[in-house]
């Protein structure tokens, strides 16, 4: 009988040059006014595990930030949901094709057969796969799929795409593009809540290779479900200034809950118990969602490494997260039993197993 395994050959990722997150600490700590408030942004930012974050966009004149004078938002300025969306089909196109290059040095992206793009940050028509796909002179017959405003389990929609037409078609050679430009939505607030889920976003972008070739990691059976009562918690709204965060305080603690509850534990673990698991690739939402996960499980400390590496060298990049700990992990120890979960808008939760190829 024919193997029908889809394996993650390698993945290729890119982030601007740009550093900002200590140039949008310093722009948002003033806009609290209340001390007391501004003294739980301060710890909560010396506690997120973030060290850097990226942008696609300039710097200013004299090398400032993109808040500085001549940059994207001078003085606070927000500019309109087209001028964002100019940067986003100029920009994520570009970003795309260097993770692409990134992707090329590792493995022969020759014959392409299929190209799947997830992003969430940006619309543009025709859309980034179109560009991207001329761009990188695919055959004009390549059948694309663009997953569109998944949030930050897009790579699993992604991936479980591309593990579906291999499986299917094993003669499928699947490029993934996973594709996020977080800093061009920046909103002039002063709300706690709303500056701290600011606080954890970054760009980036990741593309892989999905084959039916036994190299890499295998791609496992997948998993998706929802949690009750809890599609608020985590939205974007489009608003005249670009997409608004909406992140809840009260994320973790229902992923907490939804990871105790058996039923959903069996799914997300494929049958297994948690110590079985020896390679854990978790969306790096945050840091206190890599807690819930890890507490949830009794993990044992440094489970989590790929993620927590992540989160610290880049924040949360949308769907390109858990492609980049994915891609630690590639180049890390042998997993035999190892699990990829994401959480996002819903409040949904997605994932599927792997293993490394034998």
């Amino acid at each position: 009988m024919q193997d029908r395994t889809a394996y993650l050959n390698a993945i290729g990722t890119a982030a601007p040059g740009h550093e900002a997150h200590q140039a949008f600490i310093d722009w948002a700590a003033p806009r609290i006014a209340d001390p007391r408030l501004a003294k739980i942004f301060g710890r909560m930012v010396a506690r997120s595990g973030i060290e850097h974050r990226w942008t696609v966009l300039p710097e200013a004149p004299g090398g400032g930030s993109p808040i500085a004078p001549g940059g994207f938002y001078e003085g606070g300025f927000m500019p309109g949901t087209a001028a964002r969306m100019a940067v986003y089909a100029e920009q994520a196109p570009a970003l795309s094709i260097a993770a692409i290059d990134a992707l090329a040095e590792q493995v022969d992206i020759r014959g392409i057969t299929h190209l799947v793009v997830a992003s969430c940050t940006g619309f543009v028509a025709p859309g980034i796969d179109q560009i991207v796909a001329a761009r990188i002179s695919l055959s004009f017959n390549v059948e694309r799929l663009l997953v569109g405003f998944m949030g930050c389990y897009a790579a699993v929609a992604a991936l479980r795409s591309a593990r579906h037409i291999v499986r299917s078609e094993p003669g499928a050679r699947v490029l993934v593009v996973c594709v996020e430009l977080c800093s061009l939505h920046l909103q002039d607030t002063p709300e706690v809540e709303k500056l701290l889920a600011m606080l954890q976003f970054g760009d980036g972008a990741a593309a892989a290779l999905v084959s039916s070739e036994p190299a890499g990691f295998a791609l496992d059976a997948p998993f998706a479900t929802t949690l009750p009562d809890s599609a608020g918690l985590i939205r974007w709204d489009i608003t005249d200034q670009g997409f608004a965060m909406h992140l809840s305080g009260e994320v973790p603690g229902r992923i907490a809950a939804g990871l105790a509850d058996p039923d959903f534990a069996a799914a997300a673990l494929g049958g297994r118990r948690a110590e079985e698991i020896d390679g854990w690739a978790v969306h790096a939402g945050g840091r206190s969602i890599l807690d819930a996960v890890e507490s949830a499980y009794e993990l044992p400390q440094g489970a989590l490494w790929a993620s927590r590496e992540v989160l610290h060298d880049y924040g949360n990049m949308s769907s390109a997260t858990l492609m980049f700990a994915l891609e630690k992990m590639l180049g890390g120890p042998s997993v035999e039993h190892g699990v990829a979960l994401a959480f996002g808008p819903g409040l949904a939760a997605e994932g599927f197993g792997f293993r490394s190829a034998a």
